[in-house]
């Protein structure tokens, strides 16, 4: 049984069959939203950015959204010592904790939201600059912006109304939610995201040292968990919240990567299906391969191997509520661990002349 599985679009299909899978072909790292599912990666991040991606010798960008976002910011900041900074990534998503008041059965948002944003100062306060001046990786935070309307502030009653409001728009066409919700992708001022962002409504803004913990916050914002993060500095005045909801795994039009050097877009990811925004996850036609990822390689677990972590699948957020702590935390370490199987198996895949890819 093989861990890691390997699928393709068909122009990244051609190019791994014709010279394998080479880290000077890429140029872009994506990594989705998706909560404790990211942890499963934790292995594969630690080698592909300690080891792998720099071998390259090539500038990467790196996308990410919710803890995509806090993984390639962790990538971004610990290029001298990349797997310390991943375990330590791991063990404190895996360690988290928060109150909850007597007689309610939930943390409160506004705790939660002061807890993490603790957790990520601990992490990055007054090593932001480091992040913006990794000399290889460029990093890019993707957040929903509350633009106008029912959104454009958070509110008890508002927030639930322009949610119920952006779900019908979004259930009707996927450019409505457009109305309600802006993409604002936070980059590295050295240089931009090299995409063209035309499926959905986009704003690009100079990521800084003064936003970057603030759009971190922002994009790991999951509504009704979290507060949102409003007036963020260096961008736009509005309510900003979970990457995800815009761009749950981050289906991209990435096709314009095709005409640069490094033309590949190498994704890490949880699943093999790229799913556009949160609100399409029921939506199951939104799912399918679109010529967007024509360009894309992108590396998941096989069910198969999932199928033999414990509980029999990937940690998700419903195990804060269906596990006491302990075995939470036990499980969670667990996969941690264990993800180094697909490290393991990257390696090996990466020796061989020639990479045959199943479609993506």
């Amino acid at each position: 049984m093989t861990a890691l599985q390997i699928l393709a679009g068909p122009t990244a299909r051609a190019r791994l069959a014709e010279r394998g899978l080479r880290a000077e072909d890429i140029g872009l790292v994506p990594a989705a939203a998706g909560g404790p599912k990211g942890l499963i990666l934790n292995g594969l991040d630690r080698l592909l950015f300690g080891e792998w991606l720099p071998q390259g010798g090539r500038t990467v960008h790196l996308v990410g959204a919710s803890i995509g976002a806090w993984r390639m910011a962790t990538a971004a900041l610990a290029h001298r010592d990349v797997a310390t900074a991943f375990a330590a990534m791991a063990e404190a998503y895996v360690t988290q904790e928060y109150d909850v008041l007597p007689g309610e059965k939930r943390p409160r948002p506004e705790g939660v939201s002061q807890r993490f944003g603790e957790i990520l100062a601990e992490i990055f306060e007054g090593r932001e600059a480091d992040v913006l001046a990794h000399p290889r990786y460029r990093l890019h935070i993707v957040t929903s912006r509350g633009h106008t309307g029912l959104l454009a502030r958070e509110g008890r009653v508002r927030t639930p109304l322009g949610y119920l409001g952006a779900y019908a728009a979004n259930a009707l066409s996927r450019p409505l939610l457009g109305r309600f919700l802006e993409r604002v992708v936070f980059s590295d001022p050295r240089d931009g995201l090299p995409l063209k962002l035309h499926d959905f409504k986009t704003r690009e803004v100079h990521l800084s040292r003064t936003n970057l913990r603030g759009a971190l916050l922002a994009s790991c914002s999951i509504p009704f968990w979290l507060r949102a993060q409003h007036d963020l500095p260096g961008a736009p005045r509005g309510a900003y919240w979970d990457g995800g909801i815009t761009d749950y795994h981050l289906h991209l039009d990435y096709r314009a990567l095709q005409q640069a050097q490094a033309p590949l877009v190498l994704y890490p990811h949880f699943q093999r299906q790229v799913v556009p925004g949160w609100l399409d996850k029921a939506l199951k036609h939104r799912h399918r391969t679109t010529a967007f990822l024509d360009n894309v390689v992108l590396l998941c677990p096989s069910p198969e191997w999932v199928a033999t972590l414990p509980g029999g699948k990937l940690p998700d957020r419903n195990d804060f509520k269906a596990l006491d702590a302990t075995e939470r935390r036990r499980r969670w370490r667990v996969a941690v661990a264990q993800s180094q199987r697909l490290a393991d198996e990257f390696a090996a895949l990466t020796a061989r002349d020639t990479v045959q890819a199943l479609p993506l």
